[in-house]
């Protein structure tokens, strides 16, 4: 295997004034009109990311120019602070142009939404992480899934493990499923220590440590363009510092907060209805055009094809409110992980009602459909998963009686 940096250099990107002025209120019409074209400008590649596996580069270069990589930085510290329903917004329309852009997009939300509050990280680390975004566009991402141990969600203590030095760590390991790997400026590695009794935490590293390397590349079915490759830790050195929220397994507020639960769930759930949404929208184009020579009359002229749009549209329609109403109301832990589990099951929904009446053409490679339904099919796989969200329905319900 051939070792290589899996990172690129830090590029300094002039701001776009014009998409700092549009999108100086979110919640603005300006806004709603920018989005749109951020919307079709993503879609128009969107192919290309995903048959060659690329990854999307510009279009996360496009969303620094905009301000957006520091959507939920605190203005403090130059960022924007978005509101979860600012936020839903703006992953609604990347998700609706190039899902794989805002899968890595949500994941930078998620973190630095959470990082200032965080007390285990040093006040200037956490600064420097947030300024590093705001002024050149800095990616960070949790990497957290080992070939061995598989998701963390099920417990297990990682195998990456960090080792005593000098003045710092020495970190050696893999992880899997690295989202947005070729871009990331900052991995959070979670690792246990090799203290007697070992903690567990996060190494931060930055991407231009030695001893980085991508392993297996991700040749998945779906969100091909995530660069969600192997990445492997070989005698990386981190300094003492960059080891935060180290704490023993299972510690109190080790797990995942009810907050971050929410963002987590609304914002992925919004990443698979973004695509049943562009699915949506190559149905409805392709049945008004399509005029078959026996009927002579456009497709969507025909009852059962009204009743499949409508099926999709009412799924949709459904998807929409799940998701506004995460973002506004405060829900026990248990509905807050039912949204992800309720959008992700009506998107795969209408993209499959989508497939099954266009038959052939759907299931081209020529066609947008073919693509949309295998990027769908990845909301089954992000934590909670299915069993685990209707696990805790389940005892919720049995609990109130």
């Amino acid at each position: 295997m051939t070792v290589r940096h899996p990172h690129t250099a830090s590029v300094k990107i002039e701001t776009d004034s014009g998409a700092s002025s549009a999108l100086t209120d979110l919640d603005s019409a300006a806004a709603d009109a920018w989005l749109k074209c951020l919307t079709a400008e993503f879609a128009a590649g969107a192919a290309l990311l995903d048959r060659e596996a690329l990854f999307p580069h510009e279009n996360l270069a496009r969303l620094h120019r905009a301000g957006l990589l520091a959507l939920t930085v605190p203005r403090a510290l130059g960022g924007r602070e978005a509101t979860l329903a600012q936020a839903l917004k703006v992953v609604r329309a990347i998700a609706r142009g190039e899902p794989s852009t805002a899968l890595i997009f949500v994941m930078q939300l998620l973190y630095h939404h959470r990082l200032q509050v965080n007390p285990n990280w040093p006040q200037a680390l956490k600064q420097h992480i947030a300024n590093d975004a705001v002024q050149n566009g800095a990616l960070i991402n949790s990497l957290r899934v080992e070939p061995e141990l598989g998701s963390p969600s099920r417990g297990g203590l990682p195998q990456t493990l960090g080792r005593r030095t000098g003045d710092g760590w020495i970190l050696n390991g893999r992880k899997i499923y690295s989202t947005g790997s070729p871009g990331l400026t900052w991995l959070a590695v979670w690792a246990r220590s090799d203290d007697e009794a070992p903690r567990v935490g996060t190494w931060l590293v930055h991407r231009n440590t030695p001893g980085i390397r991508f392993g297996e590349p991700w040749n998945h079915l779906g969100m091909r363009a995530t660069g969600s490759h192997e990445v492997i830790f070989d005698n990386v050195y981190v300094p003492a510092e960059y080891a935060v929220d180290l704490q023993a397994p299972g510690a109190p507020g080790s797990s995942m907060d009810p907050v971050t639960m929410l963002w987590m769930s609304v914002l992925l759930g919004a990443v698979y209805d973004g695509v049943a949404r562009a699915a949506r929208d190559w149905f409805a184009h392709w049945a008004a055009s399509r005029i078959p020579s026996g009927l002579g009359a456009p497709l969507s002229s025909l009852d059962s094809f009204q009743q499949t749009l409508g099926r999709i549209d009412s799924l949709l329609f459904n998807n929409r409110v799940l998701l506004d109403a995460g973002a506004q109301a405060a829900l026990p832990d248990h509905e807050i992980q039912a949204i992800k589990y309720l959008v992700s099951k009506h998107a795969i929904a209408a993209v499959e009602q989508a497939v099954e009446a266009s038959g052939n053409p759907g299931l081209s490679r020529d066609n947008a459909l073919e693509r949309h339904y295998r990027d769908v099919l990845c909301a089954r796989i992000h934590t909670p998963q299915n069993d685990s969200v209707l696990g805790a329905l389940g005892r919720a319900g049995f609990a109130a009686r």
